[in-house]
């Protein structure tokens, strides 16, 4: 006996179960309206909240620009290239929250905070503007500016809501929301995260969806 891949039909012989499976899309990991298939559960879930079948329908609270994910406006706002919030950055927005967060839902208690560095001419040393914490060296002072300023060095600033059964810890809020779209530790669906992020971005107090 053949079984289907998705459903519990059986059949006599493996060309029906093709057939059937065929006829139906029950191919295991497969995306019946685009007619393709993938190799594990993880790529095809990914796919279906690409934009392919999402689009883009979470929007930056400030510029209105339209992205597919909470993950993707954050990172947007994060890196600082919103253009109706020049002043908005990975640090405005960590220190906005830690305000609201007071129980330390989704960002941390740190002792210290190390917010953003800039180069001098003492990064020069003879050869290239030097990164004091790598020692990778950059040939301007832009480009090491830039590098101090990725999440390169970044303390771990943010952690998983889900506690008790997960704990990652991230230097960034797009490196969370990502975490919790790709459903890995089951705390909440991809939909989910994209209905509080507006909210969580907006500086709602309610910290919707994570209390």
């Amino acid at each position: 006996m053949w079984e289907c891949d998705t459903c519990t039909r059986t059949f006599n012989s493996l060309k029906a179960s093709e057939q059937h499976m065929n006829a139906r899309g029950h191919w295991e990991h497969y995306c019946t309206p685009c007619r393709r298939m993938f190799d594990n559960g993880n790529n095809l879930r990914m796919h279906l909240n690409s934009r392919t079948h999402r689009g883009a329908n979470v929007s930056c609270p400030f510029c209105q620009r339209a992205f597919t994910s909470a993950s993707g406006v954050s990172h947007h706002l994060e890196a600082g290239s919103c253009p109706n919030a020049r002043c908005v950055n990975r640090e405005s927005i960590f220190h906005t929250l830690r305000q609201r967060d007071r129980n330390g839902i989704i960002t941390n208690n740190l002792l210290e905070w190390h917010g953003e560095t800039w180069t001098t001419e003492n990064a020069w040393n003879g050869h290239a503007y030097q990164c004091y914490l790598c020692r990778r060296g950059f040939t301007a002072t832009g480009d090491l500016d830039r590098h101090l300023k990725s999440p390169a060095h970044m303390q771990e600033i943010y952690h998983c809501p889900n506690k008790v059964r997960c704990g990652s810890q991230f230097k960034t809020l797009a490196g969370m929301f990502n975490h919790l779209e790709s459903e890995s530790c089951g705390f909440i669906k991809f939909s989910g995260v994209q209905s509080n992020v507006g909210g969580i971005l907006a500086g709602n107090q309610r910290m919707i969806g994570f209390s």
